[in-house]
């Protein structure tokens, strides 16, 4: 059964950085395609970042320049590095991979930036 688990999310002042991490497990993690989404209270899920099995990386357009998603297949792991974070950047962040029609959410991380 795949697993998947994100961590990493805290509290951070504007300006700073955080990284957060999401491991999968079960099958291959190569195959996945993974991708980081957050959702603020009262607002709907967003997709943030996504990286495809083959390494093609999506932003979304409030994030790009400042958050890069990475993986480490030996690791299982997928990487958001989010720098020069505002206080919109405040949610919970989740990761999930898919594979085929297949889709595994992970727990959300909460993060908050504040001063």
């Amino acid at each position: 059964q795949v697993q998947v688990v994100g961590s990493g999310g805290g509290l951070v002042q504007p300006g700073g950085s955080l990284r957060l991490s999401c491991v999968a497990s079960g099958r291959t993690f190569s195959i996945y395609d993974m991708e980081w989404h957050r959702q603020a209270p009262g607002q709907q899920r967003e997709l943030v970042a996504r990286i495809t099995s083959g390494g093609s990386t999506n932003y979304a357009d409030s994030v790009k320049g400042r958050f890069t998603i990475s993986r480490d297949n030996a690791k299982n792991t997928v990487f958001l590095q989010m720098n020069s974070l505002k206080p919109e950047d405040t949610a919970v962040y989740y990761c999930n991979a898919k594979w085929g029609p297949y889709t595994r959410w992970g727990q959300g991380t909460q993060v908050t930036v504040s001063s």
